[in-house]
């Protein structure tokens, strides 16, 4: 897969406020901002992103993804502390 099918797949699963994906066809890092992450565990969060890409986990087209999920209010405090 590519990185845009794969941000298109977040994307459409998650009201994301921000998302970048890198990688190398294998090994991805995401960071995905998303006011549906307000309340979540740090787990929920990323179990909300896997489950934006389905069996594409599952049978390895996303071999591996990284992520740092944030809410907006958290994302603004990291990007004000930067």
């Amino acid at each position: 897969m590519t990185a845009e099918q794969i941000k298109q797949m977040i994307a459409n699963g998650l009201a994301c406020e921000f998302l970048t994906l890198e990688g190398d066809g294998r090994h991805w890092y995401a960071v995905v901002v998303s006011v549906s992450f307000e309340g979540l565990s740090k787990i929920r969060r990323h179990q909300a992103v896997y489950a934006t890409l389905g069996s594409k986990m599952h049978t390895d087209e996303v071999h591996a993804l990284s992520m740092k999920t944030y809410t907006p209010a958290e994302w603004a405090k990291v990007q004000s502390e930067s």
